[in-house]
């Protein structure tokens, strides 16, 4: 079968899968670099973007078009904008849009531009993939649109109004323009995060800290997901 990309934002969220890989290989190209390496029978390309929509859209292109890769699987954290979605809880994304795309002044909805889709769905095998190890692993997976931005909303009404304009459950910063490249090159997807933050957040919660223990999480859910994935 062809290779396998996985995809994370930042450094910390792709360290624990590199950790778990056998005979990586780094391949620098497009100002980074491009881990080759194989988990169990199947070669996996694993690459952190860069946070971002432009950074992530230019390394998803990359992992398909140089490196050859036929699915991409996404890990990372993202924001809570459900009331029922907690620090820790693991969200994945049934629909991804763009919550800052605005050319409302044309007559069009947010998040739409000529030619293109206000949500992009994501690969139903691969959703039922992940439903299947999170049973066996008795971890709860809650599912959702999430929406995507070049922000970190911190405001509560911004929330709010991405929650209603999108029905959306979680915001990030990367996911959307990922499903716009592989929807775009034909190649299936998968979104996963990790709430990082909620509306109930308490001040003295440590963003450091749960980054490298929800990326280890994450990682784990990616790695076992790869091994279904069948020849």
């Amino acid at each position: 079968m062809g290779k396998i990309a996985i995809m994370g934002a930042m450094p910390e969220e792709i360290d624990p899968l590199l950790a778990k890989l056998e005979n990586v290989k780094e391949n620098g190209y497009g100002a980074n670099i491009y881990y080759e390496g194989s988990y169990g029978s199947k070669e996996v390309v694993v690459a952190y973007s860069k946070i971002g929509k432009v950074f992530a859209a230019l390394t998803a292109t990359i992992l398909i078009e140089k490196f050859g890769c036929e699915k991409l699987l996404f890990s990372g954290v993202a924001g809570a904008i459900s009331d029922d979605l907690k620090i820790g809880d693991l969200v994945i994304a049934d629909g991804l849009c763009q919550h800052d795309l605005d050319i409302t002044a044309f007559g069009h909805p947010y998040g739409y531009v000529p030619e293109g889709e206000v949500c992009i769905p994501t690969d139903v095998n691969l959703r039922n993939i992940a439903k299947q190890v999170a049973k066996e692993k008795d971890i709860k997976l809650k599912e959702g649109v999430i929406a995507t931005g070049d922000q970190f909303v911190a405001s509560f009404e911004r929330k709010e109004w991405v929650g209603k304009t999108f029905k959306a459950s979680a915001l990030e910063m990367e996911g959307a323009s990922v499903a716009v490249v592989c929807n775009a090159l034909n190649v299936p997807f998968f979104i996963l995060r990790a709430i990082s933050d909620s509306a109930d957040m308490d001040a003295g919660f440590d963003f450091d800290a749960f980054l490298e223990s929800s990326a280890k999480v994450s990682a784990e859910f990616i790695l076992e997901m790869v091994g279904r994935i069948e020849e």
